[in-house]
């Protein structure tokens, strides 16, 4: 058993860590001549180190999950969900959304197309809650960041929200809330050929380029941000702010999150930030899932797809899930910490 655990945080610590990097950066550094203890060093420390982890985190998990995805068209995507109904629709989509794009605003164009096919509201809304909250980088990042309890307690209860809201939305039969355009539109069918395993690697490939393309000044913006939280702003501030003594710190992170668009990768390096300087738990995941799900931008696209009223149904949805997972987090912080 305790080779065993030695080996787990040898790979959580040394190759999802990569604490490796930490020190031959910090060793660079003090070769240089630097001060390694001054705050700009630090930051400097921080911000290169976080980048590159999660820059090349990010590669490999999009080029694996680029993969997977190959096998998932949407028009086969479509075709599964057609085979379900009731919540195994709603639990089959939520759990598709875990192999899709990394960030709401790439989702909605899916949702729409699901919806002009014909697929029930509820399952359609269950795949757009999912995928960008939850995929399988979030968890292999969280682990790398907060540890394996933290990281599959984050996808559980985010497939949960999106169970949940795509139920709730189709037992209110609102189907008439989207727009009239998507609900008359006809889905065409592509038949495609058979891909290689050659194929499906240039595919795979030029998903990573692609993605690293539109998400790399978030992680730069997010690194940066956490690089100022990490060494500059005082921890008593934060405790204060979003520690034990203010027991509004989840809605507040929730509602903070709503201005901002990133996907789960540019989000991460501000949610380590703010953990080590004494934020509870819950008030990181819940920033976090803000950004992902509720972010402005999305909200725009989204409110092209449906009326006022569904959309006003699923930013509700949405936010009393991640502030009720966010004290759920805060309740048990010490005994998965």
């Amino acid at each position: 058993m305790e080779i065993l655990k030695s080996a787990w945080d040898f790979f959580q610590d040394e190759i999802l860590g990569m604490r490796w990097l930490d020190f031959l950066i910090g060793s660079l550094l003090e070769l240089c001549g630097l001060n390694v203890e001054s705050r700009i060093v630090l930051s400097v420390r921080f911000f290169i180190y976080d980048t590159i982890k999660i820059m090349v985190l990010l590669g490999v998990l999009i080029l694996v999950i680029s993969y997977i995805q190959s096998f998932f068209p949407p028009e086969k995507t479509k075709k599964i969900l057609g085979h379900f109904h009731g919540i195994w629709a709603n639990i089959i989509s939520a759990l598709l959304g875990t192999v899709t794009p990394f960030c709401s605003c790439s989702s909605i164009p899916l949702f729409i197309g699901f919806s002009s096919a014909g697929l029930p509201l509820g399952a359609t809304f269950s795949f757009l809650i999912s995928s960008p909250m939850v995929d399988l980088g979030s968890l292999v990042l969280l682990m790398s960041i907060f540890g394996w309890k933290v990281a599959v307690l984050y996808v559980l209860l985010g497939l949960v929200i999106a169970v949940v809201g795509g139920t709730l939305i189709e037992k209110l039969h609102f189907e008439n809330q989207v727009e009239v355009y998507i609900r008359n539109g006809h889905s065409i069918d592509i038949l495609q050929e058979e891909l290689h395993f050659k194929d499906r690697m240039k595919y795979a490939w030029e998903q990573v380029v692609s993605t690293a393309k539109k998400v790399v000044l978030y992680v730069l913006i997010g690194v940066g941000i956490g690089a100022v939280i990490h060494n500059w702003i005082p921890e008593d501030f934060i405790v204060k702010a979003l520690g034990d003594n203010n027991p509004f710190g989840v809605v507040l992170s929730t509602l903070a999150g709503v201005p901002m668009y990133a996907d789960i990768f540019g989000t991460i390096p501000i949610a380590e930030a703010l953990l080590a300087k004494g934020a509870l738990l819950g008030v990181v995941i819940s920033f976090m899932m803000g950004v992902t799900t509720l972010s402005i931008p999305s909200m725009i696209m989204l409110r092209k797809a449906v009326k006022p009223k569904l959309l006003g149904l699923f930013i509700g949805i949405c936010t009393i899930g991640i502030i009720v997972v966010g004290y759920f987090f805060n309740a048990i912080q010490y005994l998965i910490i």
